[in-house]
C-alpha cells in the first residue's frame, strides 16, 4: 500500500482513532468470550468459599442462615451495660438521639401475638419491640450493625446474649433463658407482635409475597379532612423560669424524665452554649492513644460536636474559669451523667486512675491537639 493510500485508510482525528480502538477492543472481547466459559471474561474472578461465607451472613425469618451458638440473659446484661447502654439506655429507654427499644408491650400481647398499643393513637411513640415481628431480624441487625462505633465486633455468642437480654427487658424472655440457634423458635413464639405483620399491601407486590395490593401513590387520605394542627396551650411563665435551677441539669440518669433547658427563653441562645473568652493555659499534648483506647472518640470529636457529645475543645472552654477544673473534670468523667450538654447521658467510665488523671489534666490544660 502506498503512503498516500495508507494515510487515507487511517483515521486522522483523535475521535476517529479512539473509536477505532474501542471497536478493536470490542472485537477482541467477543473473540475471547467465544473461547472462554466465563460469562464475563477478563473481569474479576470467582469468589472463594471463605469470601462467600463472610458475605453471606443474612438470617431469614425461618432461621435459615442462623449460625450455631448461644448466650444467656445474664451474659447479655454485662455486654449491654458495657457497650449498649450509653446509646440505648440502661433499660432500653434510649435518649434524645436514638428511639426507645423497649416499652408499649404487655403480657397479654405476648400471649396474643399482636401489640394492642399499636392501635392506640394516643401512645407517644413506637418502640422496636412493639413493631418487631421476627426475632431473626433483630438478631441479624445486631450482628451486622452493633455496636454503632464498632459494627460486627460482637461474636456470635455475644449477639445471642444481647438479643436475649433485650427480649428480657421487654418481658418476652425469662431471666434464666438461654437463646441459641435451637431455642430461637421458642423466643419467636413469645414475640409480642409476631402476628402483626401484613403482606396484603403494595409494599409486598408479587405472587407469594402478598395479595397483589396496589401501592398508594395518590395519597387521597391526606388531601382532605386533615386534622387541625395542634398548638401548645401551656408554657413556663417567665417569672418561674429557673426558680428551682436549670431543669435540664437535673435529669435522671435513667427513665424518660428529661427536664427542659430553663436557663433561657425558647428561641434564645443557651447560656451554656456561649463561648468563653477566658484564655486557656498552656496546653499539654493530646493523649490520643488513651482517648481511642477508652472509646472517648466514639462520642466526642476533637474540635467539633458529634452526634452524641461535645468536642473536647468545647469541654475545655466550659471549665476554663474553674480553678479546680482538673478535679471537676475527673469527677465528671468517672461519674458520667447528663444535663450539662443536653439530655444524652454519658455512662460512668471505669478507666484506670492514671489514665483518668491524664485525660482530665489534658482537658484542664485546654485540650490542645
Amino acid at each position: 500500500m502506498s503512503s498516500s493510500a495508507e494515510g487515507r485508510a487511517r483515521p486522522r482525528t483523535v475521535a476517529g482513532r479512539l473509536m477505532l480502538a474501542l471497536l478493536l477492543a470490542a472485537g477482541l472481547a467477543r473473540a475471547a468470550g467465544a473461547a472462554a466459559p466465563d460469562a464475563y471474561p477478563g473481569i474479576g474472578r470467582a469468589a472463594t468459599a471463605p469470601e462467600l461465607a463472610a458475605w453471606d451472613i443474612d438470617v431469614r425469618p425461618d432461621f435459615k442462615g442462623l449460625p450455631p451458638g448461644s448466650g444467656t440473659v445474664a451474659q447479655g446484661m454485662v455486654i449491654w451495660e458495657a457497650q449498649c447502654a450509653s446509646c440505648h439506655g440502661v433499660f432500653g429507654e434510649s435518649n434524645e438521639v436514638f428511639n426507645p427499644l423497649v416499652g408499649g408491650t404487655t403480657a397479654d400481647d405476648v400471649q396474643r401475638g399482636r401489640v394492642a398499643t399499636l392501635a392506640n393513637g394516643g401512645y407517644p411513640g413506637r418502640t422496636t419491640l412493639m413493631k418487631l415481628s421476627s426475632v431473626a431480624s433483630l438478631w441479624d441487625y445486631i450482628r451486622r450493625a452493633m455496636p454503632w462505633n464498632a459494627p460486627k465486633s460482637l461474636s456470635v455468642n455475644e449477639v445471642y446474649a444481647v438479643t436475649a437480654y433485650l427480649l428480657n427487658l421487654g418481658g418476652v424472655l425469662p431471666e434464666n433463658f438461654t437463646l441459641s440457634n435451637t431455642t430461637m423458635a421458642d423466643a419467636q413464639a413469645r414475640l409480642p407482635n409476631r402476628d402483626g405483620m401484613r403482606t396484603d399491601h403494595g409494599l409486598w407486590p408479587g405472587k407469594g409475597l402478598g395479595n397483589g395490593g396496589v401501592p398508594d401513590v395518590r395519597a387521597t387520605a391526606c388531601m382532605h379532612d386533615c386534622a387541625a394542627p395542634s398548638t401548645v396551650r401551656s408554657e413556663l411563665p417567665a417569672f418561674a423560669r429557673n426558680s428551682h435551677g436549670n431543669l435540664a441539669a437535673q435529669n435522671r440518669s435513667v427513665g424518660a424524665q428529661r427536664g427542659a433547658d430553663t436557663s433561657h427563653a425558647p428561641g434564645a441562645p443557651s447560656a451554656a452554649a456561649a463561648p468563653v473568652a477566658t484564655p486557656l493555659p498552656t496546653a499539654s499534648a493530646a493523649p490520643t492513644a488513651l482517648l481511642q483506647q477508652h472509646l472517648c472518640t466514639a462520642c466526642h470529636g476533637m474540635d467539633q460536636k458529634s452526634l452524641l457529645g461535645p468536642g473536647f475543645a468545647a469541654v475545655a472552654r466550659k471549665y476554663a474559669d474553674q480553678p479546680d477544673r482538673e478535679a471537676v473534670l475527673a469527677a465528671r468523667i468517672r461519674s458520667g451523667g447528663s444535663g450539662a450538654w443536653g439530655a444524652v447521658m454519658m455512662p460512668p467510665q471505669t478507666l484506670p486512675d492514671a489514665d483518668l488523671q491524664r485525660i482530665a489534666r489534658w482537658l484542664a490544660d485546654g485540650a490542645s491537639r
